[in-house]
């Protein structure tokens, strides 16, 4: 037997609870994991609250992030005690993830855990922060660097904006932070931001085509109507990284950005990420994201708190990142 949340379905309401399954539950797979901490992303409150139609199949096992040490394995890559992480994959969707004791699942979803981080570590960067990295790399190859002007973090006091700060800070660059919470201004010049832009600023657009240059890239979490502003306020051959619609999936803008200064909307997907490219992500994360900020912008909780912070994520009240230690 072992500990996990268990989401029901009844007369249209999902409810979670925590609950002793057995081993003998689990979804197919060929490895087993004993889980050692997941993780709290915007997806998994989506998910906790049965919204969004990202599961269709009850009861579930929520978490799309883990790290732990492999307990049984038919899969060539890995052996019983291996330490290993999983992000994406529609883990915690369509299959069973993290937010239990043992989780089972395809052994080519998996990475090794990286050298130089702990499984608490790597749990504490999870999908948000292998999300931000990402969205840093991209940046980087359509020629964003530390010379080409300040970089705006929207929804920065989140989990991929804090990390996106921490890293962009470590990497030499000018930040500009937007949030809409005076309460975590401090907090974000702790991790490196130069600037803070009041999110009211930026959320809609001017209705002009073209504004004024004000930022040399933009990594977004924040989507809809934030996105529609900012576009216009890039500056010639500069770039947005989007990946998050915290604000809304809707984009009502023009294509001039994309004609008259050579801007680039750069869709950034840590789902279904090449393994290539997630070993490099996770790489970079060793080298570029700085442990005593990850240690500063995470707090640990226990599995039975999930169903109270779910609803806090959706509606931005939770600050950096969420560690969940499955076996407190």
């Amino acid at each position: 037997m072992f500990k996990a949340i268990l989401l029901e379905e009844s007369d249209g309401k999902v409810s979670a609870k925590l609950t002793d399954l057995e081993e003998s539950q689990l979804p197919e797979g060929d490895v087993t994991v004993a889980v050692e901490y997941s993780t709290l992303n915007y997806k998994d409150g989506l998910v906790l609250n049965g919204l969004g139609r990202l599961v269709r199949t009850y009861p579930h096992v929520p978490g799309v992030d883990f790290a732990g040490s492999v307990l049984e394995s038919s899969h060539t890559d890995y052996k019983k005690g291996d330490k290993v992480v999983l992000t994406g994959w529609r883990v915690g969707e369509a299959h069973w993830g993290g937010y239990a004791q043992k989780a089972r699942v395809k052994g080519d979803w998996l990475v090794p855990l990286p050298e130089g981080l702990t499984a608490r570590q790597a749990m504490a960067v999870g999908t948000a922060g292998f999300t931000a990295m990402l969205a840093v790399m991209a940046l980087e190859e359509h020629g964003v660097t530390p010379d080409s002007g300040e970089v705006l973090v929207t929804g920065a006091a989140g989990g991929v904006g804090s990390v996106s700060v921490a890293i962009l800070s470590k990497l030499g660059y000018a930040i500009a932070a937007s949030t809409g919470r005076a309460e975590t201004h401090d907090y974000l010049r702790s991790l490196g931001a130069t600037t803070l832009v009041d999110r009211a600023e930026i959320a809609e657009p001017s209705g002009r085509p073209l504004d004024k240059e004000r930022w040399a890239g933009c990594i977004d979490s924040v989507g809809g109507s934030t996105l529609a502003c900012v576009l216009p306020q890039i500056a010639y051959g500069g770039s947005v990284a989007a990946v998050g619609l915290a604000g809304g999936n809707k984009l009502d803008t023009t294509v001039i950005p994309f004609l008259l200064r050579g801007v680039n909307l750069l869709g950034i997907d840590s789902v279904a990420c090449p393994l290539k490219r997630r070993l490099a992500a996770w790489e970079r994360i060793v080298a570029d994201l700085p442990v005593e900020k990850l240690d500063s912008l995470s707090r640990e909780v226990a599995l039975e708190a999930l169903p109270d912070l779910a609803a806090s994520i959706l509606k931005g009240g939770i600050q950096g990142r969420t560690v969940v230690n499955v076996n407190a």
